[in-house]
């Protein structure tokens, strides 16, 4: 592949777990990356690496989405590089473990933490690279959400709040940025990656994992990279499809499966 037809990725949060995944295989398919950290660093330089193992350049980008700086940043480091984006995956999130009946656990600050990064940060991302793409005349967007903005079952009321929201504001977005950039979301369940494990001890993430794909119908709780295919199949295929939001989530949104008399565990064992 030419220099000239490469395309260009800029994945936010692409340090480990869905973001990584995503990054590597949008180098494989020809994808020049964007590689985004706030403090993961050394995990952001082996996920460039491996991106760079698949013949792509990258360049490395230190910066919080909720800053609308480094949005603008990461946007403009992009076009100085390589003249163009083509593709943007909002995977960066932030979330705060807390029962749901815990109403005491989550306060006005924790709200506004977590939709600073989960809603606005994938605006202000969307806002620093419609300019770019409204130019070229053609990209695509597609929003890394949560199962929880639909059933409302999460890590946390606000972070299942704050993801309902990501997914209206795809719809609205679709509205105004087409016809050049198709606009689409994701909605996974459980992922198996560190940051599910962030919320729990060993025991009880492996617990979890037994429980959950018991209680789906395809039995499985999907990795990193069975999630990053879907997010990358928007990206480069749907062709006409925008402003929707696909489930992910090996069929959890048709129903739980009733755990055995053995297994009383739930999808909100992260308490």
């Amino acid at each position: 592949m030419s220099e000239s037809t490469r395309k260009v990725a800029i994945v936010t949060g692409s340090a480990t777990g869905v973001g990584a995944a995503a990054a590597i295989m949008l180098a494989e398919r020809g994808c020049h990356v964007v590689v985004n950290y706030t403090r993961s660093e050394a995990e952001a330089r082996e996920t460039a690496k491996q991106c760079e193992a698949k013949g792509a350049e990258t360049i490395i980008f230190q910066g919080d989405v909720a800053d609308d700086a480094a949005c603008q940043g990461m946007a403009a480091a992009a076009i100085e590089k390589w003249g163009r984006i083509d593709y943007l995956i909002n995977n960066a999130a932030k979330t705060k473990f807390n029962p749901y009946e815990n109403l005491d656990g989550l306060s006005a600050d924790d709200f506004l933490a977590i939709y600073k990064v989960n809603v606005v940060g994938a605006y202000q991302m969307v806002r620093a690279v419609t300019p770019q793409m409204k130019k070229q005349g053609r990209g695509a967007i597609v929003n890394n959400s949560s199962i929880g903005g639909v059933t409302g079952i999460a890590s946390s009321m606000a972070y299942a709040a704050s993801k309902a929201a990501l997914n209206m504001m795809t719809q609205s977005l679709s509205l105004v940025l087409g016809p050049e950039i198709r606009i689409n979301a994701i909605a996974p369940g459980a992922i198996q990656t560190r940051w599910l494990q962030g919320g729990m001890t060993p025991e009880q993430y492996q617990d979890f994992l037994v429980n959950a794909a018991a209680m789906v119908p395809l039995k499985t709780v999907p990795t990193a990279e069975q999630i990053a295919e879907a997010l990358v199949w928007f990206l480069e295929g749907a062709s006409v499809i925008t402003g929707e939001v696909l489930m992910v989530d090996a069929g959890l949104h048709c129903g739980r499966l009733p755990p055995s008399s053995s297994n009383k565990a739930s999808w909100d064992s992260k308490k």
